[in-house]
């Protein structure tokens, strides 16, 4: 696919007042709501998202103000249809995250229909609700190239995927009151496709200081059509407007997407610590558990990683090129795989070297590729099953799982981020590339992903809840049921087989589990880096007191 990316930008498209786009709007300071006189708040609530299973909203805190703890605030439900301020519902908040300086993001659950959502504190009463949008139609992120274009992320435009759409039938749209036509920005749109659209950034935004950029908004608009409601606030690359480094810092890194996945996260990093990757970055797709205190303790032992809120649902491929955009600049070559994938190098070798192997130019080709750069390495994936067991394996999932099917699944990608097509589409499993860039299947004798994909049970069954690929079904839905993304004879319900455990066994392969027990275990304790000393007695007294139980069963049932 040709690359037709325009480096020049736009001034205003049509005459609005100078000060649009110089001056960060004034702030409306609203009373809170409660049963005593009004005060000024500490906090407002900037956007409410509504997504199909709960509600995000959005606080911005005064400044030199002490953001609430999770246990300080309660979700509020109050009546849509009338004045009252009288809550018809209190729930706990579902997580509670500071996204930067003075903000916050609130997951609460989704209430009955017809009631508004806001938050309260004890000690401040009842927070103004603010605007709030539907998921199905919304500009979400937004983020400022190193070319000064602005790459816009948009749900609900419902285009095909791994197509380029017309990006004449668009027109970009910013501001900071969308309600308020005139004082618009129009630009150009350079191209679209999937969720992702790039615009030509208008002059007066590019020059404007980067604070009031944070109160600038981007959209997208089809012509003739509205414009899609946005929350989408400018961002900026870390390294956008520097000098690029001769060298970047790190070789090798690996960005996934992530939900609940904190208790299989260390063996994760470090594993692949170990083969040559040096940096990682977490989308955290909703998580309910701990894993920010994992990501702090990993932090706290020298790996460099780093744990990015992404809220959005149904969003990988959207969260997969925003994360390609944030590594550009630091990174030769990232993967991105899932939590459960596994790089195994049969021969032994370190990735880096394996990478450079691959990655030299391709004159032994034939001579239409000669003097092609190789800038995406393709990776077969095996899917493991149960291997027989029935509980979460102490040792992590790559000594416990040594069984799986035969054939290969698909593949995952590690790419050099600056050969990405413009566009930046993508599917789960590849980018498109600029023109002069090629891909390689690696055989299958250099590097494999063990994917662990059929845990056991109590694990599997969590892959039910929802999917983070735009443009598959969840396994709940009545779609493509047979479709290999599922568990085959699975159906749409977390019901477990009988025989689940000794499912999806056709080959053993112990190859990645004894490189494992022979590189990495501690030759005193026996334990691998990831395995806690507590973790693991604890672990087997609960095996232990099972048995027993089991055996007095069956003692009883022999008397």
């Amino acid at each position: 696919m040709r690359d037709r990316r325009r480096h020049d930008i736009v001034t205003w498209s049509r005459n609005v007042p100078s000060s649009v786009g110089l001056h960060a709007p004034a702030s409306t300071v609203n009373a809170v709501v409660s049963n005593e006189f009004p005060v000024t708040p500490v906090l407002s609530i900037r956007e409410t998202v509504l997504l199909p299973d709960q509600v995000i909203l959005f606080l911005k805190y005064r400044p030199s103000a002490r953001l609430f703890s999770k246990e300080e605030l309660v979700c509020i439900y109050l009546s849509a249809h009338n004045n009252s301020s009288r809550p018809r519902l209190k729930q706990p908040p579902a997580r509670v995250d500071t996204e930067q300086l003075g903000e916050q993001i609130v997951r609460c659950p989704i209430g009955p229909r017809g009631l508004i959502v806001t938050v309260g504190s004890k000690s401040n009463g009842i927070f103004p609700s603010g605007p709030t949008h539907r998921w199905d139609s919304l500009a979400y992120e937004a983020l400022i190239d190193n070319d000064n274009t602005t790459v816009v992320f948009v749900k609900g435009l419902n285009l095909r995927p791994e197509r380029v759409s017309d990006a004449s039938r668009f027109e970009c749209v910013y501001g900071w009151d969308f309600r308020r036509l005139k004082l618009l920005l129009r630009s150009e749109v350079l191209s679209i496709a999937q969720e992702i659209v790039r615009c030509k950034t208008p002059l007066s935004v590019l020059n404007s200081q980067q604070k009031v950029n944070s109160f600038v908004k981007a959209s997208v608009r089809i012509k003739g059509n509205t414009i899609v409601p946005s929350i989408a606030r400018l961002g900026h690359l870390a390294d956008s407007g520097h000098d690029q480094p001769t060298r970047k810092p790190h070789e090798m890194c690996i960005c996934t997407m992530a939900r609940n996945q904190a208790r299989f996260l260390k063996e994760w990093v470090m594993y692949h610590a170990q083969i040559g990757v040096q940096r990682w970055y977490i989308y955290d797709n909703n998580s309910d558990d701990d894993i920010d205190s994992v990501i702090e303790s990993l932090l706290d032992a020298n790996y460099n990683i780093s744990r990015h809120i992404w809220p959005w649902v149904k969003t990988q491929e959207g969260g997969f090129a925003h994360c390609a955009l944030r590594a550009r600049d630091s990174c030769d070559w990232i993967g991105f795989i899932d939590v459960d994938e596994f790089f195994h190098l049969p021969t032994g070798l370190m990735l880096h070297d394996v990478i450079k192997n691959l990655s030299s130019i391709t004159t032994n080709f034939d001579s239409e590729f000669e003097n092609i750069f190789i800038s995406e390495i393709r990776v077969s994936c095996y899917s493991f099953g149960p291997s027989g067991l029935k509980h979460v394996p102490q040792q992590g999932v790559m000594v416990g799982y040594t069984c799986r099917m035969a054939a290969p699944e698909r593949h995952k990608s590690i790419v050099r981020p600056e050969a990405l097509n413009s566009t930046l589409i993508n599917v789960v499993h590849h980018f498109h590339l600029r023109d002069g860039f090629r891909f390689i299947d690696v055989d299958k004798t250099m590097m494999v992903v063990n994917h662990y994909k059929f845990q056991v049970w109590e694990v599997f069954k969590e892959k039910f809840y929802r999917r983070v690929a735009t443009y598959v079904a969840d396994w709940q839905d009545e779609q493509n049921v047979g479709s290999k993304d599922r568990a085959p004879g699975l159906g749409t319900r977390a019901v477990e087989p009988v025989d689940w455990s000794s499912r999806f066994c056709e080959v053993t392969d112990t190859g990645l589990r004894d490189r494992v027990l022979q590189n990495f275990a501690n030759p005193g304790t026996s334990l691998l880096p990831w395995q806690n000393a507590n973790d693991v007695k604890a672990g087997l007294s609960l095996v232990e007191e099972k048995k027993s139980r089991k055996s007095k069963r069956r003692h009883r049932v022999l008397q």
